[in-house]
């Protein structure tokens, strides 16, 4: 059972702390760990970058123009962890942005986006042994993946958690600022046409508002050694 690999695919909310669950997963166990929501978080980067969108409008034919030019890949880091690289340019800060992150659930909703990053995401989980996070991982991606979990938490706890990681970046930014704009992801996500987000009839129900980051890490452990013991 040692050698035994599977995918483990995270969907759920914004701010739930997917990636920070699923990182922690990938580095106990060995996993490697890719952050879909930073692939999409990337190209809402170039598209900001290069013009195609603003805060209202996105050029869709001119993104869907250079979409087969915008290559996103994850390259280790000092810190043991890993960078997000868009065009062999190191982003990591970049897209880590409310306006960013905002851009990332709007160019989500389009279905050449989701199939350019998608193709990717399957490439990169092929040979197992990773943790995926995202909206539609295990509802499109991956929907064989072994193990799947979705996570949620009320609107407030998650707007309270990003706020104060906003805050210790240095963002100028209020609490009310990022409570619309949480719960305008979360109806964005739940309504598009591309693979809206639910929970697929497989995957484990966590809803960690009131867990403590212990006992989030305890409980994801146990499901991934008794999925693993299967």
């Amino acid at each position: 059972m040692e050698n035994k690999k599977i995918v483990v695919a995270i969907d759920g909310f914004s701010s739930c702390g997917k990636s920070t669950m699923a990182k922690e997963l990938a580095a106990k166990v060995g996993y490697t760990y890719i952050d879909t929501g930073a692939m999409y978080r990337a190209v809402s980067l170039y598209a900001i970058q290069n013009g195609l969108m603003d805060a209202t409008t996105i050029n869709e034919s001119a993104l869907q123009s250079k979409i087969a030019t915008i290559k996103v890949d994850f390259r280790p880091n000092k810190k043991g962890g890993s960078d997000v690289y868009l065009n062999d340019e190191n982003v990591e800060s970049k897209i880590r942005t409310l306006e960013v992150s905002n851009g990332a659930s709007r160019v989500s909703t389009l279905r050449f986006v989701r199939e350019h990053l998608v193709a990717m995401q399957q490439a990169m989980g092929a040979a197992k042994g990773v943790v995926m996070d995202g909206r539609d991982i295990g509802t499109v991606v991956f929907p064989n993946a072994e193990l799947k979990i979705f996570l949620t938490a009320s609107a407030e706890v998650r707007a309270e958690r990003r706020y104060k990681e906003l805050l210790q970046k240095g963002e100028n930014t209020t609490f009310e600022a990022v409570l619309a704009n949480v719960k305008e992801r979360d109806e964005r996500d739940t309504n598009r046409k591309e693979s809206p987000l639910r929970k697929a009839d497989d995957a484990v129900l966590l809803d960690n508002s009131t867990l403590s980051p212990e006992e989030q890490r305890e409980w994801l452990y146990r499901v991934f050694s008794d999925t693993i013991a299967k």
